[in-house]
């Protein structure tokens, strides 16, 4: 697949995986008891010219609504498509969701911190712990000029040294931290901090659109959702999915909106 020849480097399982009903694929096997549900979307993109911006937006906020037992849900940035104005209309459009939501800063979302801490609610770097077990880390990636930044190193180790004694740690972060897709950047000390951490399961990405599976480095795992919206990409619009038994097993599956076929999973 001419696809894959930008990736290098890397320990792949699979980055741009095959489009096929789930029962086809794999051997991963769901909790019998999930003691957590979260869904992961990124790259909606409100507000893109010459796209279906408000009807890409209605069919996750439906489809998410079929979804049972959801604990909450995570916008692994680009909400919107750089223009400011848009901010405050995709707001709305979450607002309409029946579980809770975080937002993770992307470099389509050009407004200045303080203007997304207005906004949100949370500040573009942060952390939150569910059920006292699971912490979850968002962190930025971008500015308002849309850069792509490696994240605070020193912010990502104080919130994950003051998660060391929960059994499961989640980190969501727009822009891959490795160059090992086009749209990437290397980061190096990031990558091994990550990996120094062993109650760490999961880093999810957004970002790079036509990559929806999972890659490894230093054995951690990092995961890419493809995208709901914007202009190019997997022709699969959809979102990940990760769930965490009630006997510690860990496994996320990519889900396409308009068929809502699982596309691909994995067990962590």
């Amino acid at each position: 697949m001419h696809r894959r020849l930008f990736i290098k480097n890397i320990s792949l399982l699979s980055a741009i995986t095959p489009i096929m009903p789930f029962l086809t694929y794999g051997k991963m096997n769901f909790p019998e008891n999930s003691k957590l549900k979260f869904i992961i979307a990124s790259d909606g993109h409100f507000g893109q010219p010459n796209t279906d911006f408000v009807g890409s937006h209605k069919l996750l906020i439906d489809s998410i609504h079929l979804e049972e037992n959801v604990d909450f849900v995570i916008f692994n940035g680009d909400l919107i498509h750089d223009d400011p104005k848009w901010m405050p209309e995709v707001k709305n459009v979450y607002d309409s969701l029946k579980v809770p939501y975080y937002t993770v800063k992307g470099n389509h979302d050009r407004i200045s911190e303080s203007e997304w801490e207005k906004i949100w609610g949370i500040p573009a770097n942060y952390s939150f712990v569910v059920q006292d077990k699971y912490g979850f880390i968002l962190a930025n990636s971008s500015n308002e000029a849309g850069d792509y930044l490696c994240i605070d190193l020193n912010f990502l180790r104080e919130r994950l040294d003051s998660f060391s004694s929960l059994t499961f740690v989640f980190i969501c972060i727009h822009i891959s931290q490795n160059d090992w897709t086009r749209h990437g950047v290397a980061c190096q000390n990031v990558l091994d901090l990550i990996a120094s951490y062993p109650n760490i399961k999961a880093v999810f990405h957004g970002h790079d659109h036509d990559v929806n599976g999972i890659m490894l480095n230093q054995k951690k795992p990092y995961l890419w959702s493809g995208h709901f919206g914007g202009s190019w990409g997997s022709s699969f619009p959809g979102y990940r999915i990760c769930e965490v038994g009630e006997d510690g097993k860990v496994v996320t599956y990519l889900k396409s909106m308009k068929e809502g076929l699982i596309l691909n999973g994995h067990t962590l």
